[in-house]
């Protein structure tokens, strides 16, 4: 029993004077049905039908491609389905979520698609002030490819605590340090500023095999918060909350957009969530606020704190195949690698620093070579020689020792890496000849000290100290990572607060 037969039985049972309760028993219906038909006149359940019936047209026309996706895709929500016909249809689709949710469980009903059961745990999470803290997590998913073939996308999520406003964004390999940085930045920009602290996911940010682990415990990631001047929170999994904001974004992004589509390139892919953020992702009434974050987000965005102008923005690693010809593509000219290079399959991180392309192993980070950036289009970067031999091997050394000192350090230094890139030498002490001229002697010191200490022999990772220890003697900032487990509980001593008279004793020598 529905519809006017229902609604006339209530009213009935309600003349002859029996209270909701009473109702709900002799009818065996739900308190809410009873509840919602009581006090409506015959003149507003005939409004309301009409209404519902006109609801129903809307959707009409796309019944047979609702159909469609439902028994493709079973376990498909009635959110996604109402986010996929604003995005088929735009402006000449005119539904609403709650009418598209009704509707599609009616076509399961009627077609026997029944939805898998999912079940999930909830917890509700204090608010925080505007501006305050945002949270970030990593994911992945397979998704089917234009070819018919399987990848795995790595997504990065980033929201704000307060007004829900999120930012998404994909990779087609696991994240290293540098590109989660990038990431990072990217979300700053998207939202216009940068919150005061950041909640990441320890056991995913820090521990995830595919991710190569310990991302956020790195100098180029320590360097880009002490500019950036955000607080870092690390929580755990069990730990529900102090992470409970992010913990439904990343899911979210799997499951209402990357769900059941196609991917085709990285960048279409990306340029298509970004859609989905601006028409659904941050569009819709959140489940728990009831507000939309964009409009929420238009208040909190004066409280973030700005993104800092001095500071460049993170590199974008890029990778290259290597040619057959021991060539590497760029901007259209080709950049000769040392022969013996090439290998099927070979790839290589290209970086742009200072006017010069600098080619490294993907996987080691060792310095292959460095090439002068070409202005020209076309051509082969040496044309003939292929590298410049107007400074012999045992120059350089000679230089680089007067800058690193001629002590033991600076020597096993250098040994190192002959020892370690026997290939790349020459390449490896003009970086450091290059690199150490923009720095002091004090800050040259301990870069070097660090680098022999934690046995890094390589000018690259001296070029990334140097900066790092530059960086940290112009900021000294709060306390680097808030981590309750971090310090035991045994070395947590209060400080003794004692009389000036006992000072001035031992000064005495009493």
């Amino acid at each position: 029993m529905k519809g006017w037969p229902m609604y006339q039985k209530i009213q009935q049972l309600k003349e002859l004077g029996l209270n909701k309760s009473q109702v709900e028993r002799q009818l065996a219906i739900n308190w809410k049905t009873v509840d919602f038909y009581w006090d409506m006149t015959p003149e507003e359940f005939t409004e309301r039908q009409r209404k519902a019936k006109n609801r129903r047209k809307i959707l009409e026309p796309y019944t047979d491609q609702i159909l469609q996706w439902l028994m493709k895709f079973p376990d498909i929500s009635s959110a996604q389905i109402h986010d996929w016909l604003k995005e088929y249809h735009g402006d000449n689709y005119h539904g609403k979520e709650r009418t598209v949710r009704r509707y599609v469980s009616n076509l399961r009903k009627t077609s026997n698609i029944p939805k898998p059961d999912k079940y999930r745990q909830y917890q509700a999470v204090e608010e925080l002030l505007p501006g305050q803290q945002a949270q970030v997590d990593l994911g992945q998913r397979e998704v089917m490819t234009t070819t018919g073939k399987r990848i795995k996308l790595f997504v990065f999520g980033l929201v704000l605590s307060h007004s829900r406003y999120k930012y998404v964004e994909w990779l087609d390999k696991p994240f290293t340090a540098q590109t989660f940085t990038l990431f990072l930045y990217r979300a700053f920009e998207f939202i216009g500023g940068v919150p005061k602290e950041i909640v990441f996911d320890q056991d995913r940010v820090l521990a995830v095999s595919e991710n190569y682990g310990d991302i956020i415990h790195t100098e180029e990631f320590e360097r880009f918060r002490r500019n950036m001047k955000f607080t870092v929170y690390l929580c755990r999994g069990n730990d529900p909350e102090s992470k409970g904001k992010i913990e439904s974004v990343v899911k979210y992004a799997k499951q209402n957009y990357a769900a059941h589509r196609v991917f085709d390139n990285l960048v279409l892919w990306n340029e298509g969530c970004i859609d989905w953020l601006n028409r659904t992702g941050n569009a819709s009434i959140h489940a728990t606020t009831k507000k939309v974050p964009a409009e929420v987000f238009k208040s909190e965005q004066e409280y973030l704190q700005p993104i800092p102008t001095i500071i460049n923005k993170p590199e974008d690693s890029l990778t290259r195949n290597v040619r057959k010809d021991n060539t590497v593509l760029y901007l259209s000219n080709r950049y000769r690698v040392p022969k013996g290079t090439y290998y099927p399959g070979r790839e290589v991180e290209l970086k742009v620093k200072d006017g010069y392309l600098e080619i490294l192993d993907i996987e080691t980070k060792e310095l292959i070579i460095i090439r002068k950036i070409s202005t020209k289009k076309g051509v082969i970067v040496p044309n003939r020689v292929e590298r410049d031999y107007s400074h012999k091997i045992g120059e350089l050394r000679k230089q680089a020792l007067a800058i690193l000192g001629k002590g033991d350090k600076g020597t096993c230094f250098l040994e190192r890496i002959k020892q370690e890139k026997p290939r790349y030498i020459r390449d490896q002490l003009q970086l450091i000849i290059k690199e150490a001229e923009k720095y002091s002697e004090r800050i040259i010191a301990q870069a070097l000290d660090y680098c022999v200490q934690k046995e890094l022999w390589s000018a690259v990772e001296f070029r990334n100290v140097l900066e790092y220890l530059e960086q940290l003697s112009q900021d000294i900032d709060e306390p680097d990572i808030i981590d309750a487990d971090a310090i035991p509980s045994e070395y947590r001593i209060k400080t003794e607060v004692r009389d000036m008279k006992a000072y001035t004793a031992l000064y005495e020598g009493s």
